[in-house]
Parts: C-alpha cells; sequence; structure tokens
C-alpha cells in the first residue's frame, strides 16, 4: 500500500452515517484542510462565462458532488481501493470572477499550481481547460492530451474572444504547453464550420477517434492506437460530458446525437491504466437541463474513475 509513513482518511462510513446525510464532498471524501495534504486531490471550478450556447456549466461541481454519494471505496474494474492507496481528498471550489474570462484564467491557474497534489477537475466549462493544462505543463513539461468531447475545441476565436470554452486547446497548442506528438481527440461528431475545422485541426497535431470509429472498430483497438500514440509521456485526460450521447448526459450545453455511451467512455478510460495520469478535468455539466441526475452520475463515475486510474499509478507503488 502506498504512503506506509501515514494512514490515509477515506469517505464518511456508510454504515454510520447515510448516504443522502452530511456534507456533499466528493464521494464523501475529507475536505483538504482536514488532512494537511492530499496525493490526489478534487476540485470544482463553478465557471461558465465562456459557453457558446446553454449556459450552466456553474452550477457543475455542485451537482456531481451530490450525485457521487452513492460512490464506494473499491473499483472491481480496476481492482483497486483508491481512497486506501492514496490520500484523496476535496479540496473545495476556486472561486473565480464570473464577468471577466482573463482574470478567471489567471485564478484558476493560479490556485492550481498552489495544489501540490494531482488534480481531477470538475467544471465548468472547457475554458478552464487551459489554465489547468498551464500548470499542469509548469511541473511537467509539455503534456499528452486525451481528448474526450463531441466537439474539437481547436478553433480559434468566437466573437473576436481568443479564450472561450471552443478554443482552449488551439491556446495550448501554440503555447508550447502540449506535447504535438501525443495529442487526441475521442468521440468527434456533429457537423462543422467546414472542412478547413478538420484540416487545421491536423495541423495542430491532433489525432481524431470519432464515436463511429469507437463502434466500428471497437474499444480494444480504440485503446491500443491511444497508449501507443501517449507512450511514457506524462498525461492529461480532458473529459467534456457532451462526448455522452444526450441519452446519457442530456444536461450538458451543446449536446450532439450519436455520442458514447457512459460504458464505454468509462472502458476507454480504464484502458488507460498504469500511464503516467498527472491531471484531468470533467466538464459541461449543466444540471439545469439534466433529468433523474443521468449527466451528473455519469460525470461522477468518470471522476471516479480518474481518481481510480491516478491511485494506480507506479509512482503509488511499493
Amino acid at each position: 500500500m502506498a504512503n506506509t509513513d501515514r494512514m490515509t482518511l477515506g469517505p464518511v462510513d456508510s454504515s454510520k452515517v447515510p448516504r443522502f446525510a452530511g456534507p456533499a464532498t466528493f464521494a464523501r471524501l475529507p475536505r483538504l484542510d482536514q488532512v494537511g495534504r492530499a496525493d490526489v486531490a478534487v476540485v470544482g471550478v463553478p465557471f461558465d462565462t465562456g459557453v457558446s450556447y446553454r449556459p450552466g456549466a456553474r452550477f457543475g461541481p455542485a451537482a456531481v458532488r451530490e450525485a457521487s454519494r452513492l460512490l464506494r471505496p473499491y473499483h472491481p474494474g480496476l481492482d483497486v481501493s483508491p481512497f486506501e492507496r492514496v490520500q484523496v481528498a476535496d479540496a473545495g471550489d476556486i472561486a473565480v470572477n464570473p464577468f471577466d474570462i482573463g482574470a478567471a484564467i489567471e485564478t484558476i491557474e493560479g490556485a492550481a499550481g498552489e495544489l501540490d497534489a494531482r488534480l481531477v477537475t470538475i467544471g465548468g466549462d472547457h475554458t478552464i481547460a487551459l489554465p489547468l493544462l498551464r500548470a499542469a505543463a509548469r511541473k511537467h513539461g509539455p503534456v499528452a492530451l486525451v481528448h474526450f468531447d463531441a466537439h474539437l475545441d481547436t478553433w480559434d476565436t468566437y466573437f473576436g474572444a481568443e479564450y472561450t470554452h471552443g478554443t482552449p486547446f488551439r491556446r495550448a497548442v501554440e503555447e508550447g504547453i502540449l506535447d504535438t506528438e501525443a495529442l487526441s481527440h475521442v468521440g468527434i461528431r456533429g457537423s462543422l464550420y467546414g472542412k478547413k475545422d478538420l484540416e487545421e485541426d491536423r495541423r495542430l497535431g491532433f489525432g481524431i477517434v470519432t464515436a463511429a470509429d469507437v463502434l466500428r472498430r471497437g474499444l480494444d483497438e480504440v485503446i491500443g492506437l491511444l497508449r501507443q500514440r501517449i507512450g511514457d509521456r506524462p498525461l492529461y485526460v480532458s473529459v467534456d460530458i457532451d462526448v455522452l450521447d444526450p441519452a446519457h448526459a442530456p444536461g450538458t450545453g451543446t449536446p450532439e446525437a450519436g455520442g458514447l455511451t457512459s460504458r464505454e467512455l468509462l472502458e476507454i478510460l480504464r484502458g488507460l491504466a498504469d500511464l503516467d495520469l498527472i491531471g484531468a478535468d470533467v466538464v459541461e455539466v449543466a444540471p439545469a437541463y439534466d433529468h433523474a441526475e443521468i449527466t451528473s452520475i455519469a460525470a461522477s463515475h468518470v471522476a471516479y474513475d480518474l481518481v481510480s486510474l491516478m491511485a494506480l499509478h507506479k509512482e503509488h507503488r511499493t
């Protein structure tokens, strides 16, 4: 077990406190201020000023935490008890300016850099990926990226704005914080402004696995392609929940038909086990458009898998 020099503090015992009672930290884990430090921290960024269609992702972190109450300590798919293996804590929310995108980006980058842990960040809209990648690259150098999304998010500007939820990965390539030999989109589908969108994306260095590719080529082949592209590089995973079909994630800002199932997404993530996952985000959960917590439940499981993958990493092994 990792961290043999100190005990880890895990979730509240559901046999003593019912799951529907008490504060809604992620998976009912302790707060960061209760444990002092963490190997993995779950942090929220309630920000959606960068959206281009339906707003509401600022309420995503609270909804995902609430939906995570049923998560249990052992992950059978990965054969790991992540909360025993490493200290995981809820670091609360990064409070950002809701009226100034530039100021918000600076705040997120600074706060992420100060958290001495591998971060699983819950958004918020996809604008937040850029400052999170900046903070990651300061520690690890240019990172590999697997980006799960219905959309490319490599557009140049919207209405002249350079920083929106549709531009973070173009900016990241331009800033040199991504390893352009190891960039992948997964789940891309839907209409585009023109064929040039694909050409420009390819020029930036991205490989594309479409939602149709996942269906036709199968999970094992897709996972193999991703692992080959990533190699042993430090990896950042960014999950826009709209990578899922609206049947599995209706509560999001820019839904597109023909997406992945939640099972497919989780299995692809589990196929990345043992890679050097240094950071991740789950974004674009907009609970106002959700029903029966379908989207926030899916997002909570995605976050749980990302935490579990970090717990499995070789640096935490004895």
